[in-house]
């Protein structure tokens, strides 16, 4: 299909909400089958939390961990809720790829021809790579057991999935805006990379903000994955947070409140 024929469908049919779940469901049912014919789309969700594991608590465990006063066992504690803070970041740049990917193999050209709701298309991707997230984030959870992550406040582990999912829904909504604007999924992974690298290691993800510079302390206040990382560790393993806890709420909040509707805009209206 051609992207005249594409703008040729009206852009914003009347269509109930009834309806836009059904094709919703419809779309996420598409979705699962193309991961199951294609099972190497998962590689990234399977992987990342085995490598990302191993590698900082074997390679920076000893000297970070001492930092902590504990060792590698304390840096275990610290880093899990640290990683599984960073896993949404981690999908959310994937899903804006793929998108692109749909749009320039012409997919999304025979979606936009459709009577079906313009947001089932981008709600179905969401939800995909939500159900990605939540593999990841189990996978995340067993290699943390097996390197000594204790377990002991189950409803906290639990709510801590649920706030990383939240945050990671709301940076789709970026993402999702980029693979519609971006000319190729290549530019798409170096715009996320250039936007996540800093995020990621200026945080408290890795490491205690404490031996930073003074400048870099400063970012890290105001950097909302340093709130979700800091939630996640409290709510698993103890400590503050309500404070927190309610800057990643409002964060997940606003940006899905602005870049939702953005990326729909543009996915309607693009040529």
């Amino acid at each position: 299909m051609s992207a005249a024929t594409a703008a040729a469908t009206p852009a914003d049919p009347r269509i109930p909400l009834r309806s836009h779940l059904r094709h919703t469901g419809a779309l996420v049912r598409r979705n699962l089958l193309w991961i199951r014919q294609d099972p190497e789309s998962m590689f990234d969700a399977v992987l990342f939390p085995i490598v990302f594991t191993l590698l900082f608590v074997y390679v920076f465990g000893g000297s970070i961990g001492q930092a902590l006063g504990g060792g590698q066992d304390a840096y275990v504690q610290y880093i899990v809720p640290g990683l599984m803070a960073m896993m949404g970041m981690n999908m959310a740049q994937g899903v804006g790829t793929g998108f692109n990917q749909d749009f320039n193999t012409g997919v999304m050209d025979r979606f936009r021809s459709l009577p079906i709701g313009r947001g089932s298309v981008l709600f179905a991707k969401v939800a995909v790579e939500l159900v990605r997230m939540l593999i990841a984030t189990v996978i995340l959870m067993v290699v943390g057991v097996l390197v000594g992550f204790d377990i002991t406040d189950w409803p906290g582990l639990l709510a801590a999935v649920g706030l990383s999912a939240l945050f990671g829904t709301a940076l789709m909504w970026i993402f999702l805006t980029l693979g519609v604007v971006m000319k190729n999924a290549q530019s798409v992974q170096a715009m996320g990379f250039l936007v996540l690298m800093p995020l990621q290691f200026g945080s408290s993800i890795f490491a205690p903000p404490q031996s930073m510079p003074g400048w870099l302390q400063a970012f890290t206040d105001y950097n909302p994955l340093s709130s979700l990382a800091d939630a996640a560790r409290g709510l698993m393993v103890g400590g503050p947070v309500a404070h927190d806890l309610w800057m990643t709420v409002a964060w997940s909040v606003a940006i899905t409140a602005v870049m939702a509707p953005v990326a729909v805009h543009k996915f309607r209206t693009r040529s």
